[in-house]
């Protein structure tokens, strides 16, 4: 049977978790992956200051899905776990929670969240949870009276299931060799580089502090787009758009003091604040984008 790794592609309209939902036996939804083989019953930390903490996301474990294709599996890198419970909190979803995946709730609050690194020594297995390096876990506090009466005290409720959305790694990988072909085409075309030298800069920032991870954030369109800033090459106006747009959406994701993240180094690759800038009056001096 095929198996698909799912990935985040932070360059796209939507991506990462959008919420953690309580449930029994999580179901498929459209639009977003609930996954039950994911699900490990959650641990009652503390029944006065009702806190439960569990599971969010597992590391490379084969999930069985059903779709209009057929059967097939998927499963999430280390680093996608980790990315993901990265998204989480800096998009402020810590009070974002469902029940079953049908409705929202109120009166839930992520208390902790933290990644795996020991198995031995997590705190996870205080509460013999046994979940493998890298596994994402949350604890939650439940305010909310209905919730903790009805459902998580009297077992309605078993563990926790993501909300988000992911892509196929496969997918990705053939649309960046669509757009590095479309890139190369569109050198021959109407370019423009009256971009300020801080875009360069920023570009060469990205591209340094990206080595110094390992090049592990970005797509490889990303860190081609850096080359030709740095470089200070002219791009397409379909490029200067595509700028605009992921600029203006990932700028919350931008972070100056935090030099090891992917939202910053991604960010810079792309010219950081001062492409966002140039790609907005860009655009409104071509009649592209209205004021």
């Amino acid at each position: 049977m095929t198996i698909f790794e799912l990935v985040i592609d932070e360059e796209a309209e939507v991506y990462g978790i959008d919420a953690i939902s309580l449930v029994d036996k999580p179901a498929i939804e459209l639009d977003f992956v609930a996954l039950s083989e994911q699900r490990v019953a959650f641990a009652e930390v503390d029944a006065d200051k009702r806190i439960v903490m569990g599971p969010a996301l597992v590391p490379d474990k084969p999930i069985y899905r059903r779709g209009a294709e057929g059967e097939f599996y998927v499963y999430f890198s280390k680093s996608t776990v980790r990315r993901a419970s990265e998204l989480y909190m800096m998009h402020g979803n810590q009070s974002s929670h469902t029940l079953e995946h049908e409705h929202t709730i109120t009166g839930l609050t992520l208390v902790e969240s933290w990644v795996v690194e020991d198995k031995d020594k997590d705190k996870s297995a205080v509460y013999n949870l046994d979940v493998p390096v890298g596994t994402w876990m949350v604890a939650i506090k439940v305010d909310n009276e209905a919730i903790w009466q009805e459902w998580v005290k009297e077992g309605r409720v078993k563990g926790f299931s993501i909300e988000g959305y992911f892509v196929d790694k496969m997918e990705v990988q053939q649309r960046e060799e669509r757009m590095l072909a479309e890139l190369a085409k569109a050198i021959e075309m109407e370019s423009f580089a009256d971009y300020p030298t801080s875009v360069r800069n920023n570009a060469k920032r990205g591209i340094e502090l990206n080595e110094k991870v390992n090049n592990k954030c970005a797509t490889q369109v990303g860190k081609v787009r850096a080359q030709q800033l740095a470089k200070g090459e002219g791009v397409s106006l379909e490029t200067v758009k595509r700028m605009y747009s992921y600029l203006s959406r990932a700028e919350e994701d931008y972070d100056p003091s935090d030099t090891k993240a992917c939202g910053t180094i991604s960010y810079l690759l792309w010219g950081g604040k001062s492409a966002l800038g140039w790609s907005r009056n860009k655009l409104r001096e071509l009649g592209e984008l209205d004021d």
